[in-house]
């Protein structure tokens, strides 16, 4: 039982972290800087001032290839793991940045 308990308990707190919008946004922060001040490896637009819908369009339009410029490659690769409600909380955290 006490094992069960452990184990409930990490996979609510993994589940916990995975839909937060400044965990999710650090992988991120890497290339677009700590506010989504930079552009991505001198390549990308900077995403600071995006609203949350238009990072949410960018971000299932990286996955599904349909948006994209010179790091589309890049990006697909950094977005294909993410649900939805994760593309949602990240979206309204970039958003909330500036």
């Amino acid at each position: 039982m006490k094992k069960m308990m452990i184990l409930v308990a990490t996979l609510f707190a993994t589940a916990l972290m995975a839909n937060d919008g400044a965990a999710l946004y650090k992988k991120c922060a890497v290339c677009h800087g700590a506010m989504g001040e930079k552009k991505a490896l001198g390549k990308s637009e900077v995403i600071a001032g995006w609203d949350a819908q238009k990072i949410e369009q960018s971000l299932k339009g990286y996955q599904d290839g349909s948006y994209g410029g010179a790091l589309k490659g890049t990006m697909k690769a950094q977005v294909k793991g993410l649900n939805e409600e994760q593309i949602k909380t990240l979206s309204a955290y970039i958003d909330s940045l500036m």
